[in-house]
């Protein structure tokens, strides 16, 4: 079933313009009923920030931004699902078009601009889901337009921990103006300790909620010095690594659309993104757990993200380019790996070649 509405839908959707496209997926997810595929096996169940995945194999936020279907993309057969960004009033976002198919690299650039339907909205379709199961995350944001962004987060801590497996903090999308100055030491220690004082304020009626930081693969290294130490001090319980990038590989076919502004994702990020999950691997120490994020397409590069430090893995672009069928395919290769490894899980794998990485000469 699943193969079948992968190869009548992929035609379609690449026919039409990209934000068509991702607005005629959401409403198909909506309404078409997708069977629950077969259960994981043991070696792809990994334990991270205290919760049991069936496999470590996510979706990433930007694709279900207003948590209108995450029950359908779990039975696809994703390890968990990655709502969001929401911010905490609805937002318009950048003016259209705003996302642009690199189809000759297997990229995607988009300025978007935490467009969504505002926390109430979010709120009350995950509130309705509660009782699916499922480990489902939070990516939260502020309003381009907000006075104090550090309360919005703080709002959305507030407002989504009942209904949150897990949060993460955006402050690293390239097309929300100033945003990333939160990843500066400073600003980014005030925040993260407002972040977990207001979880640990809402523990006693939600539970213990993840944080996670989703850090931009454009930081310095002695930015990433910086967060990480930063993250460390304030005890995150993990990192995504990473958003998309404002550069453009010298190697990039198309040219032109390469001029438009935004955050490049997909095929041409896959580099830099590995080299800065080995860089953040090495100096988290194992303080706590990194998701790895940016290029994955293949089996093979997502085994290279777990050796690069990654303990969980997010898809999004590569199944513009690879369909819905490039999940079962990363996961058998997974199954694979451990097997020839001779291993019980995937645990020994990580960070296997994050030393190595970060002796080699930086991407271009």
């Amino acid at each position: 079933m699943i193969g079948l509405f992968d190869r009548l839908s992929r035609p379609l959707l690449r026919a039409l313009e990209p934000e068509d496209a991702h607005a005629l997926a959401i409403k198909a997810l909506r309404y078409m009923p997708v069977p629950r595929g077969a259960p994981d096996v043991p070696e792809l169940a990994v334990r991270a920030f205290g919760l049991n995945f069936p496999n470590p194999v996510g979706l990433a936020a930007g694709f279900d931004k207003n948590a209108q279907v995450p029950d359908a993309l779990l039975r696809f057969g994703f390890g968990f699902v990655e709502v969001g960004t929401i911010t905490p009033r609805p937002q318009a976002g950048n003016p259209r078009p705003r996302m642009f198919r690199l189809d000759g690299d297997e990229g995607v650039i988009n300025r978007l601009g935490f467009n969504n339907e505002g926390a109430p909205a979010a709120l009350a379709r995950l509130a309705a889901r509660a009782r699916e199961g499922g480990i489902v995350g939070v990516n939260i944001g502020a309003n381009k337009d907000s006075s104090d962004r550090a309360e919005d987060y703080v709002r959305l801590i507030e407002t989504f921990a009942s209904v949150a497996t897990y949060f993460t903090i955006n402050i690293s999308s390239p097309n929300t103006p100033g945003l990333r100055d939160l990843q500066q030491a400073n600003a980014l220690d005030d925040l993260l300790a407002r972040i977990v004082d207001a979880r640990e304020a809402v523990r006693p009626r939600s539970g213990p909620t993840p944080v996670l930081l989703k850090i931009a693969p454009d930081l310095t290294l002695a930015e990433l010095d910086d967060v990480v130490g930063v993250a460390r001090k304030r005890r995150v319980d993990g990192m995504i690594v990473g958003n998309t990038t404002i550069t453009r590989p010298a190697a990039l076919r198309e040219r032109d659309k390469a001029k438009e502004q935004g955050g490049l994702s997909g095929r041409p990020l896959f580099k830099l993104a590995t080299r800065m999950l080995a860089e953040t691997y090495v100096r988290a120490e194992g303080a706590f757990p990194l998701v790895g994020v940016g290029g994955i397409d293949s089996g093979p590069t997502a085994i290279a993200k777990i050796k690069a430090g990654a303990t969980l893995l997010q898809l999004y672009t590569g199944l513009v380019f690879g369909g819905i069928g490039l999940l079962a395919e990363i996961k058998a290769d997974l199954v694979a790996a451990v097997k020839r490894g001779h291993r019980d899980s995937l645990a020994a794998m990580v960070g296997a070649d994050a030393a190595e990485i970060t002796a080699e000469s930086w991407p271009s």
